[in-house]
């Protein structure tokens, strides 16, 4: 997998995935490039002076600011994994219909901004993490668990039975800011144009909404879900 952009590579060297080296344009003079050639070579990783038709050549998103990484394929975690990791009240996106890389990488860099313990993809009509969503992610797909299940409906049974509340995040549902949102809980986000499949829905204990009051009556996927997950984190920090 090529990781690419400063930010992107940064948080993969301090994570625990496998760099194999970098790709490094010549003539970077800026702060931000030197901080993080510095930290390259502390962390021992191979390294590559090239010509920046090099990169652009190599870099798949056009925005490699200079740097690309190629590190070992993304490791998704098991559901039991991510049950297990769970310690006391804490809080699950599970994702129905995410397709488009760009919303996946954009969730998960909420997630991990907003300390949420992990997220539960689909195999079917969901996108995964590849180059694209690492960049999008800031990086930040690099500090989350990410869970890949063959059936979101068996892992929603599965979670039920771990004490989780589950909501559906959908437009008829109750107000989000008058749902009780504490306790272990789990967030289902559907796809922008299918919203949260009719049997997955059946199947959570509750559907909560994000209100609107201009003309528009939908949020974006990743920013609907950056209201609903800082909504439980705002419940959660009460005094």
């Amino acid at each position: 997998m090529k990781v690419e952009g400063r930010n992107a590579v940064y948080e993969l060297l301090s994570s625990s995935k496998t760099v194999d080296k970098v790709l490094i344009q010549n003539g970077l003079r800026d702060e931000a490039s030197k901080n993080l050639i510095n930290k390259i070579k502390d962390v021992g990783v191979k390294f590559i002076f090239c010509e920046k038709a090099v990169l652009d050549k190599e870099s798949l998103t056009k925005k490699h600011q200079g740097f690309v990484a190629y590190a070992s394929d993304f490791v998704y975690a098991d559901l039991d994994d991510v049950l297990n990791g769970v310690k006391g009240d804490g809080i699950l996106l599970l994702l129905d219909g995410i397709e488009d890389t760009h919303n996946l990488g954009s969730i998960i860099r909420v997630a991990e901004c907003a300390g949420v313990d992990a997220i539960v993809i689909g195999k079917r009509r969901s996108a995964s993490v590849n180059e694209v969503v690492m960049r999008i992610s800031e990086g930040s797909a690099n500090h989350v668990v990410i869970a890949k299940v063959g059936n979101l409906n068996d892992a929603i049974k599965t979670i039920k039975e771990n004490n989780f509340w589950v909501y559906a995040l959908e437009a008829d549902g109750e107000n989000i800011y008058k749902a009780d949102l504490k306790g272990r809980l789990a967030i289902v986000i559907g796809g922008e144009d299918t919203g949260v499949n009719k049997l997955t829905r059946s199947l959570c204990d509750g559907t909560v909404a994000i209100p609107m009051y201009g003309k528009i009556n939908s949020l974006n996927a990743s920013v609907a879900t950056a209201v609903a997950v800082y909504e439980a984190v705002r419940q959660r920090n009460l005094k």
